[in-house]
């Protein structure tokens, strides 16, 4: 009987980011999907900062940019006119190296990171579906029916459901999918198109009927329009075409459509699964969590649930540590799902909300109140956290603790460049380590050289203590570069007790992180 270490159900972004960490990591899987071949079309878009700084431990991150387009700002029209712009670098420059909105169809990034697989030996396994499993506590067998048809039977030490909104891995598990979907219908459209709303920044309309977004995309005039679809015309989703959608709003942007690449509509849903792990399998991506498409959160969120499980199941199948170290996985990210299917909410129905009301806080108060806003500082820095997930942490979870400044266990690392030294250049390796921004001790030295943990010293720079860094503080790095442990004295025994009170056996991961490196 064939096995794996991980199968993998499902190659959309999610479970292609979760293939690509885990061969990395040197654990073999296998992944499978029942499609013929990749998507043509995509919803999704945007690539927000945090998963690029991810990226940079596949060499990812470049490619992204080159071959996306750099959104540098955001623009509110009301009743045809321009009315408030938040520019992305203004606010997000000493925050991250990608203080940007990039713009990535989902098409193209799925053949990006499938190339990339294929060139570590890894192929998606093409209509290949998964009819059931059960999970026998030590293993889990699958049932998959092959290309041919004839039926298979497999096993491998866990199972990764990345399968979608129709999750069979879900339905398995058994663990529902509450939730409900929202009464408007939407459509998109790729357009080829002129106009003051086509310049390469991303514009929204707001007003008393419709809601339109405008997504440049990279190339001359190509434009990704999303609006709602209202009235009578909702109840003709399946044979709309382009030309049936409300053109008034399309006519305020001053928008000339040369070209319609590509049309559909389709309903949005809320749903949050009830757990993200049972047994020996896991749900990620839209198996686990879907919402609205405010703010293009969906496969960024998908992408992290990937990175985040990747190392665990590495960490535990090494025997670096126990198996419930792959319960903090729901833990960390169950919270943020459940968040952002509540933000995601609240900004959807101010966009969509019908009524006398509604319409006068959509184009009246919000035109009036975010120009204000967005001259402070705070609320723009608080605006592009947000949305670039830079802010997710996972403070309240049992594998992580400590504060040093103004950083906590669980944070992001956060991001300092000190005139040429870049402390996100040792996070390109996908292992545990330790910084300090100061001095560190001989004992603390000696105590990682001893183990194979590597350590960074930083010199003290007044850049470390503007980004929130204690000197001399000892800063315990997961490989998915959150932090772990945050200990102001820098002392060795906070660092010895971290991983025995967690189980997790910092001899073997000495020796497992090399391949990573």
């Amino acid at each position: 009987m064939p096995r794996s270490d991980v199968l993998i159900v499902g190659a959309g972004p999610t479970g292609l980011v979760l293939a690509l960490w885990l061969t990395k990591l040197g654990v073999k899987l296998r992944i499978i999907d029942k499609t013929a071949e990749p998507g043509t079309t995509s919803r999704a878009l945007a690539v927000h900062a945090r998963t690029l700084e991810l990226y940079r431990q596949l060499d990812l991150a470049d490619l992204v940019v080159a071959r996306g387009h750099k959104v540098p700002a955001v623009r509110l029209w009301v009743k045809g006119e321009p009315r408030a712009r938040v520019s992305f670098e203004e606010i997000g420059s000493d925050l991250t190296p990608y203080s940007f909105l990039q713009i990535f169809p989902q098409d193209e990034h799925e053949r990006l990171l499938i190339a990339t697989l294929e060139k570590l030996g890894v192929s998606v396994e093409r209509r290949t579906e998964l009819l059931g499993y059960r999970d026998e506590g030590s293993r889990i067998v699958a049932r998959l029916r092959r290309p041919d048809g004839q039926e298979e039977t497999c096993e491998a030490a866990y199972i990764a459901g990345c399968d979608g909104a129709h999750s069979i891995v879900r339905e398995t598990m058994g663990t529902g999918y509450p939730g409900g979907t929202y009464q408007h219908l939407f459509y998109v459209a790729d357009v080829q198109a002129s106009g003051p709303a086509v310049d390469g920044e991303l514009h929204v309309d707001l007003e008393e009927a419709d809601f339109l977004a405008v997504f440049p995309l990279a190339g001359k005039g190509r434009a990704r329009l999303i609006g709602t679809v209202r009235g009578e015309r909702d109840e003709h989703a399946d044979t709309l075409k382009f030309e049936d959608v409300s053109g008034r709003i399309i006519d305020n942007l001053k928008i000339e459509i040369e070209k319609v690449n590509w049309f559909s509509t389709y309903r949005v849903h809320h749903r949050v699964t009830q757990h993200f792990r049972k047994g020996r399998a896991f749900l990620l991506g839209d198996a686990a969590h879907i919402h609205s498409p405010a703010g293009g959160q969906g496969m960024n969120t998908g992408i992290g649930d990937a990175i985040n499980l990747a190392w665990k199941l590495k960490t535990v199948l090494a025997g670096g540590a126990p198996d419930a170290l792959l319960d903090s996985y729901e833990a960390e990210r169950i919270a943020f799902a459940r968040r952002l299917v509540k933000t995601t909410d609240r900004v959807f129905m101010l966009v969509t909300a019908e009524g006398k009301i509604a319409d006068i806080i959509r184009t009246r108060l919000v035109p009036t109140i975010l120009p204000a806003l967005v001259k402070f500082g705070g609320f723009r820095e608080f605006m592009f956290r947000t949305v670039s997930q830079i802010m997710i942490n996972y403070r309240h979870c049992a594998l992580n603790e400590g504060r040093a400044g103004a950083v906590h266990g669980g944070d992001r690392l956060p991001w300092a460049i000190a005139g040429d030294i870049d402390n996100y250049e040792p996070l390109k390796a996908m292992i545990w380590q330790v910084h300090v921004y100061g001095a560190a001790s001989p004992e603390l030295k000696s105590w990682c050289q001893e183990r194979g943990l590597p350590l960074y010293v930083f010199a003290w720079r007044p850049e470390y203590a503007k980004a929130g860094f204690a000197q001399d503080a000892l800063y315990l790095i997961r490989p998915d570069t959150y932090v772990a442990l945050a200990q102001r004295a820098g002392a060795v025994d906070s660092l010895r007790r971290y991983f025995e009170q967690r189980g997790i056996r910092v001899e073997t991961l000495g020796r497992t992180q090399k391949h990573a490196a």
